[in-house]
């Protein structure tokens, strides 16, 4: 194959090699250099392409030129007319062109050898080699040529299969989640309508005379029920608007350390027993958002401090760092193991430890997430198993005069 004075033993470690660099990698575009460099140990040529097809064509997606093919006149000639051939031929077919003229031209005689890349039997692509002047590609280079083909096809075909089984498994805890989901968000609504309803009717009973402070106690259930539900409904909606595209968003220039000392104001008459401390470092930082969105982010973002790490000060900080806000929400609460730091933000997800013990629909984080990719910013996690868990909001600075 290729080099007639190649040894035995030589060519068994080239075809170890070649099939190895298969077998490990990725994809073509990784490692197409190196496959081109061990298939040339294989057999001489000067030109190599790999054709796939994209609808009804065929697209040259790899190719390289060595040796003679690196003269301009070989430059384009990726055996374009010769694929015709293959594809009649259905399978190896060896051409070579037919130049009159002197013999200085017949060097730029090209030879080609190409065959079909299947997966099973359907065809994806072509290979195609290319010669310069010969000599013409001989029952051994065709083994050789053969071989490198069948690796690729191998290759290509596990990708697919690979990507496929990717995408099933995506689904399928896509699918997971969403039945997850459904169970959760029915008793979600339930939960505060058995406890609306049983007050309400408990109240309502003529056989009964309620005192005041029970009369006023029982009210007070209903009114927090019918406020969790409120919650999770604008939730449900936010998030479908969200995945649509939908949502709205009002962007103007505003300063942050407003719009947070507000949020928290209000959030301390609400919750009297979370303990939230803000600290600015850079105050006057102006960015481009919807304070309402970006306030609801906020809220969730303490909401979710109040329910995972109850007891816990909040500390809201507000740093720059270069042309970048950062609106970081530190708590010392129990913290959750670094694995689901990245899926807490997925639609639907929960921390399956806290599952149980705290309500929630797994679609805060989300919406938050959402939202701040609608302002060019970013949103991210760091914790560990009682350290705390903190979230760390970039956006970019904008210039202007903000609104208080």
């Amino acid at each position: 194959m290729g080099d007639r004075t190649v040894s035995g033993k030589q060519l068994a470690n080239t075809l170890f090699e070649f099939s190895q660099l298969i077998s490990n990698a990725d994809g073509v575009a990784d490692i197409f250099a190196s496959l081109v460099d061990l298939a040339r140990k294989l057999l001489v040529f000067d030109n190599i392409v790999i054709y796939l097809k994209d609808g009804d064509d065929l697209r040259p997606t790899f190719a390289k030129s060595v040796g003679r093919g690196r003269s301009k006149e070989a430059d384009i000639d990726w055996g374009g007319s010769f694929i015709d051939m293959v594809f009649r031929a259905n399978g190896l077919s060896v051409h070579q062109d037919v130049i009159e003229g002197p013999d200085d031209d017949r060097l730029k005689v090209p030879y080609y050898i190409g065959t079909p890349l299947r997966h099973g039997t359907k065809t994806v692509g072509v290979l195609v080699m290319i010669r310069f002047g010969g000599p013409e590609f001989d029952e051994q280079d065709q083994k050789a040529f053969m071989f490198i083909a069948d690796h690729i096809s191998w290759m290509m075909e596990r990708d697919v299969l690979v990507n496929t089984i990717e995408r099933i498994e995506g689904s399928q805890r896509m699918w997971e989640m969403q039945e997850n989901f459904v169970a959760t968000v029915s008793h979600d609504l339930r939960t505060p309508l058995g406890f609306i309803k049983g007050y309400t009717t408990t109240l309502l009973r003529e056989d009964t005379n309620w005192e005041v402070p029970t009369y006023r106690e029982f009210l007070g259930i209903i009114d927090e029920e019918a406020d969790r539900l409120h919650e999770l409904i604008d939730n449900l909606l936010d998030s479908s608007r969200l995945q649509s595209g939908t949502l709205q968003m009002n962007l103007q220039v505003v300063r942050l350390d407003v719009v947070l000392r507000d949020m928290i104001q209000r959030f301390e008459l609400r919750e009297k027993d979370v303990n939230l401390e803000l600290e600015v470092v850079k105050p006057g930082i102006l960015v481009k958002a919807d304070p309402m969105r970006l306030g609801q982010v906020f809220d969730n973002l303490i909401n979710n401090a109040s329910k995972y790490a109850p007891g816990s000060t909040v500390i809201v900080r507000l740093e720059a760092e270069g042309d970048q806000a950062l609106i970081k929400f530190i708590d010392d609460g129990p913290g959750m193991d670094p694995e689901h730091l990245e899926r807490i933000f997925h639609r639907f997800y929960r921390v399956p430890e806290t599952r149980m013990a705290v309500r929630g629909s797994g679609l805060g984080l989300y919406i938050c997430r959402e939202i701040i990719s609608a302002h060019a910013g970013e949103i991210r996690a760091q914790s560990d198993i009682g350290k705390g868990t903190t979230f760390i909001i970039t956006l970019p600075i904008t210039e202007g005069e903000g609104s208080d």
